[in-house]
């Protein structure tokens, strides 16, 4: 599976179901300032906060923004409640469980942070501020979740230039990035046995 940052807690998954080619985005915006498409063509569109304030999607985009679970072209989608209304979306895909916590601001409560447990790969919101989890709750929220790779997002970036950086989170969570990139490519096989990595994504437009 191909992961993107494209800022904020926009998330571009590239996979693969039998033959056909999925492509999934999550928390598509419209910048106030900064670089991100104007349009986009996603097979599958997930929205933590709702539609307000989005860019243009393919007609034929499946758009989800409310809680449930669904098959989507062979890909499982568990839309769950985090706080303040945030969603929290659970996918499986190439036998990867895949946790995106959208735009979390605060704690999760117990009853969904057993959903959401020891998911393989955790797509985390860092740059506090307000906007998203202080470094401090998201590294805390690691150790609670036990992931076996951290991807950061919601930090600072040319379309988020107020909240923290990148740096305060690697700080607070004590792991030496394992890979640096626009692009991470990560399969079943390359998760690792029995530890947690973290995985940068640099923003990719």
């Amino acid at each position: 599976m191909h992961f993107n940052w494209l800022g904020q807690t926009c998330i571009k998954l590239q996979t693969k179901n039998l033959d056909e080619d999925v492509t999934i985005i999550i928390d598509a915006y419209r910048p106030k300032n900064g670089d991100f498409p104007r349009n986009l063509a996603p097979q599958i569109a997930l929205f933590s906060r709702g539609t307000d304030n989005t860019v243009t999607m393919a007609q034929n985009t499946f758009v989800l923004d409310t809680l449930g679970e669904m098959e989507i072209k062979g890909i499982m989608i568990y839309a769950i409640l985090g706080a303040e209304g945030n969603i929290i979306y659970k996918i499986n895909a190439e036998g990867l469980n895949i946790v995106h916590l959208g735009k979390l601001t605060k704690k999760i409560e117990n009853g969904n942070l057993e959903k959401l447990s020891s998911p393989d790969i955790l797509l985390i919101p860092v740059g506090g501020k307000g906007e998203y989890l202080e470094a401090e709750e998201a590294a805390n929220l690691v150790t609670t979740l036990e992931p076996r790779i951290i991807i950061p997002m919601g930090y600072q970036c040319d379309t988020d230039p107020q909240v923290g950086t990148l740096g305060d989170f690697i700080k607070e969570i004590g792991l030496k990035p394992e890979i640096t990139d626009k692009k991470i490519i990560i399969r079943k096989k390359d998760l690792p046995a029995d530890e947690t990595k973290i995985f940068v994504l640099e923003k990719d437009y």
